[in-house]
């Protein structure tokens, strides 16, 4: 479990995480979302004792990151992927951390074929893919056989085998019990592997929710209705409160009224539907709409307006 209370960070007159407060909890996989600058990297950097905070403090599982006699049997963290010597070979940077660490040569062998690396463990890692440095990171951090993770993008470089791999083996992590807290800016691939989710806007918290419940906002209760007769029934729909979009000629977006009650009203119009479809909101949409007042720097001209 990660506990922070009050956690804050400043960089001279910039405040870069403002007294946040958030529970990451065993057994799920938590999500950690916010645009560049929100503060995401700083709060990792303070779990794991590579930034002092300010103010406030931040345990995990009980305690302080440097208080632990054996943190990496705690904690593994995947902060930085190239933060491996060019020259040693996979194995080798493995078995370097683990004699740091107590840690058994066999357990190097395992976390190699956790990860896929047994036909490069031997090679230098400063040869490697973006995705293979993304599983040597990953490696590292298992190595301890840790009850949290801690993961900046774990995903990063990954053909979609390597994604569709990281997704079920992080949900089995949490399936066991262990704390799984990791950041990505693949919002699709965040929607499948979370189960809950933490969102920084310039560095507070601005969302802590499961996901079904940061989605279900996500949608504002938007129903899809094609119609032939799709003006009239627009009308009607407006007269309940409805608010509604003529999206093509015979196809309305409408919110503030359900399916149900849209049908009912259709009914009772004579007006034939062809289409009644509630539509779901995506993670996407939940995060734009949360952070759209917490981006630090925003575009001011889109390419087609660029090129007019």
């Amino acid at each position: 479990m990660i506990e922070a209370h009050s956690l804050t960070k400043r960089y001279g007159a910039k405040t870069a995480v403002d007294a946040i407060d958030f529970t990451v909890r065993p057994g799920l996989v938590t999500g950690f979302l916010g645009p560049n600058g929100a503060g995401k990297s700083t709060t990792m950097r303070m779990i794991v004792g590579l930034d002092r905070p300010s103010d406030g403090s931040v345990t995990v599982n009980g305690k302080p990151y440097a208080q632990h006699r054996a943190p990496r049997h705690q904690v593994g963290a995947l902060l930085d992927a190239r933060a491996v010597h060019p020259g040693r070979s996979a194995r080798n940077h493995l078995l370097a951390i683990a004699a740091t660490h107590r840690i058994g040569k066999k357990r190097v062998d395992e976390v190699i074929g956790i990860t896929g690396l047994e036909s490069v463990a031997r090679q230098r890692a400063g040869g490697f893919s973006l995705g293979m440095g993304q599983r040597l990171g990953l490696a590292a951090a298992l190595l301890g056989d840790p009850a949290t993770l801690i993961l900046d993008e774990p995903v990063n470089g990954l053909d979609p085998e390597g994604v569709a791999w990281v997704r079920v083996f992080l949900r089995s992590l949490a399936a066991e019990g262990r704390t799984v807290f990791l950041s990505s800016h693949l919002m699709s691939e965040m929607a499948q592997t979370a189960d809950h989710i933490i969102v920084l806007g310039r560095g507070r918290v601005v969302a802590d929710a499961p996901v079904g419940e940061i989605l279900a906002g996500a949608g504002a209760g938007t129903v899809r209705v094609r119609s032939p007769r799709a003006e009239q029934l627009a009308g009607i729909l407006e007269t309940e409160g409805g608010a509604v979009t003529l999206v093509e000629s015979d196809v309305l977006s409408v919110t503030g009224i359900d399916a149900e009650r849209i049908a009912e009203l259709a009914a009772a119009a004579g007006v034939v539907v062809y289409e009644l479809t509630p539509i779901a909101g995506s993670l996407e949409d939940a995060y734009m709409a949360l952070t759209r007042d917490e981006v630090e720097y925003h575009t001011t001209q889109t390419l087609a307006e660029e090129n007019r």
